[in-house]
């Protein structure tokens, strides 16, 4: 019965879904409005417009979802009331340690504690005492939602390590009601049962009973959906080095990808919370389409950092909104049909956009209303620059060398004029924007980190003792990818040394090529360790003392590889996909001025035209611009470059 593989990526505005067949080897994408009061209202509302369009619920053998229900909880304070266990006498390493109580279960009791956080100071080298505490608090109150730092982050650091263990109780009790939730109503209509599977930071994905236990691990969970589909389907088109650039309803998401490898951080700060577990090296702007324009009391025009949201959203989503937002900004300079949206089920309201631009920002500023809205949209575009210089320019990287990969709602609709003020010489546009992410949850595996902490003098370590202790990781690893049904022809496994010069209070992960390591491996490491400290910090100190910190392992479940079918070759010429003109604005072209508009659907592998230009699809605008050519490849991305 089975046939279908269904992804779910929840956004702020619409909740994306990719049906791939299993038949046919093709994909159909499908677009709702999120429900942010409840985000599982979404899924259930996209899985029954599936029904009724033939794809039943219990055809459907895979299921994914990247979700943002953490990160909302983190970002909102929204989340759970914790308890922290800690070692008597350290309580003052969490920044809260001025609202410290006397510990204990009867406090926990009186303070309504959902969720406890355990981290006792040397746990990371023996995680016995903190599983003794973590059964006693199940036995007195089952009810609770237990996080231990030996289970999660079993490394030195106690300050990191404890603020990543609070970070996870704070989040896992939300997150853990609604994958509950979310899976009894899954099991009522029988939709994959064996293979439920949910989106984490670092790129993979983990079971879904799973996932609220180590719930910290979803931060990222969306935009990493993006970042992996970026990074397959560029390899695909034979691009290494590129720069993905998500831009959806409330937010913007960039990452860096290079030699065909996303950048992995293994200590981030979200929401002002500092979380030590490996995830994608994510830059996020607050800049989307539903990012609210405004005019200070000095008179200057503001992009953010508010959100119109998916309710009430722009104003010409005509449900009552009546801010200036980005997507009214693009309504008003006609890069937005207004009338085939989502394929016609979704219209814009052209009046309301120009009524919002012109009262808000246009007036205040004494501007025209097309000036207005250009500067609204020079703004976030500065703004979304901004982010990706951060994790390319700033760090060393020329942008000459890397192609843009926009996605999400809005990503195509910037892309284009950005990369021509940052000096990107390439953007390629995926075949489903608006669904990238979610996308990219068909092309995830399993992925699972596990982590040592031994501080050593690399001189005093051989080969041998380096071997062990990747097996002692190696043991777990394989034993829980063997539980959750992988055969070992379809396990991987990579392996990490977090390497610092002594003394140093950072480290950075040297890749190990195999193991066992053979005599002279050491040496070789230590090496590299030196390239890159050189490569990340601008110096190097090979006649120092090397030390090792930490022992990583990365083990992979490859599930089933996704092949998407190609696109047919070009019979006739490009002009047959013109579905028309529409006025837009292009100063480079003299402002308001009628430019071809491109149906994405009837464009065909070798098809070539110049800008300016629209290309109009059911769930993305991209805008052409005039010094730009698109070039279509035989996957069905889009390729622009600079003319000439």
């Amino acid at each position: 019965m089975s046939r279908y593989r269904v992804t779910v990526d929840t956004g702020g505005t619409f909740s994306d879904f990719v049906v791939f067949d299993e038949e046919t080897g093709t994909y159909r994408i499908l677009k709702v409005p999120s429900t942010p009061d409840d985000p599982g209202r979404a899924v259930l509302n996209g899985l029954e417009l599936l029904r009724e369009q033939g794809v039943r619920p219990e055809q459907i053998g895979f299921f994914s979802h990247g979700t943002t229900v953490a990160t909302n909880a983190l970002l909102e304070e929204r989340g759970a009331r914790v308890g922290l266990a800690v070692t008597a006498g350290f309580r003052g390493i969490y920044e809260t340690a001025e609202q410290s109580r006397p510990y204990g279960p009867a406090v926990f009791e009186a303070e309504r504690v959902e969720s406890v956080a355990i981290c006792l100071l040397f746990s990371f080298m023996c995680p016995d005492h903190e599983q003794r505490v973590a059964r006693a608090f199940r036995e007195a109150h089952p009810e609770w939602w237990i996080s231990t730092s030996s289970d999660l982050l079993p490394q030195i650091r106690e300050y990191y390590r404890l603020s990543t263990v609070v970070v996870n109780a704070y989040v896992s009790a939300v997150l853990g009601r609604y994958v509950e939730q979310l899976g009894d109503r899954l099991d009522e209509l029988k939709v994959a049962p064996a293979s439920r599977f949910t989106m984490q930071s670092n790129g993979g994905s983990a079971p879904f009973k799973s996932t609220s236990a180590r719930a910290v691990g979803t931060i990222l969970s969306g935009p990493a959906g993006g970042v992996t589909a970026g990074s397959a389907l560029a390899a695909a088109a034979g691009i290494d080095d590129i720069v993905t650039f998500d831009m959806g309803g409330t937010s913007c998401d960039v990452a860096l990808i290079q030699n065909g490898e996303p950048l992995i951080s293994d200590r981030n700060k979200i929401g002002g919370r500092d979380i030590a577990l490996p995830m994608l090296d994510i830059n996020t702007v607050s800049a989307g389409g539903g990012t609210v324009a405004t005019v200070d009391a000095h008179g200057a025009l503001h992009v953010g950092p508010h959100s119109a949201g998916a309710v009430p959203g722009p104003a010409c989503y005509g449900r009552g909104g009546d801010q200036a937002t980005v997507t009214d900004a693009n309504v008003v300079l006609g890069y937005l049909n207004p009338t085939e949206i989502l394929g016609g089920a979704m219209s814009l309201d052209r009046d309301l956009a120009e009524t919002a631009i012109r009262t808000r920002v246009a007036e205040p500023l004494g501007l025209d209303l097309l000036r207005a809205a250009d500067g609204i949209i020079e703004i976030v575009n500065v703004k979304m620059g901004e982010a990706i210089k951060a994790i390319s320019t700033e760090r060393g990287f020329d942008l000459r060398e890397f192609t843009l990969v926009p996605f999400g709602g809005a990503g195509p609709l910037h892309a284009g004029r950005i990369a021509v003020d940052l000096g990107v010489p390439r953007l390629l546009i995926p075949p489903a924007p608006g669904a990238t992410s979610a996308l990219g949850l068909l092309m995830s595996n399993v992925k699972h980190d596990y982590v040592r902490s031994r501080l050593t003098d690399i001189e005093r370590l051989s080969a041998d003792e380096v071997t062990d202790l990747f097996e002692r990781l190696r043991g777990p690893a394989v034993e829980q990818l063997a539980q959750e049904g992988f055969a070992p022809e379809r396990m991987r496994f990579r392996y990490f040394l977090d390497m610092r010069y002594a003394g140093q209070g950072y480290e950075n992960p040297v890749p190990v090529d195999s193991v066992p390591l053979a005599d002279g491996d050491l040496a070789r490491y230590r090496s590299r360790f030196d390239e890159i400290h050189r490569n990340c910090h601008g110096h190097a100190a090979p006649g120092q003392p090397v030390e090792v910190v930490n022992y990583r392992l990365e083990a992979t479940g490859v599930v089933p590889k996704v092949e998407l079918a190609r696109l047919e070759e070009a019979d006739g010429p490009v002009e047959a996909a013109l579905a028309g003109t529409r006025r837009a604005y292009f100063a480079g072209a003299g402002g308001m001025v009628d430019v071809p508009v491109y149906d994405r659907h009837g464009l065909r592998a070798g098809h070539r035209f110049a800008g300016p230009a629209l290309v109009d699809q059911y769930d993305a605008t991209t805008v052409i611009c005039p010094e730009q050519v698109v070039t279509v490849d035989p996957i069905g991305n889009l390729i622009v470059e600079l003319a000439g």
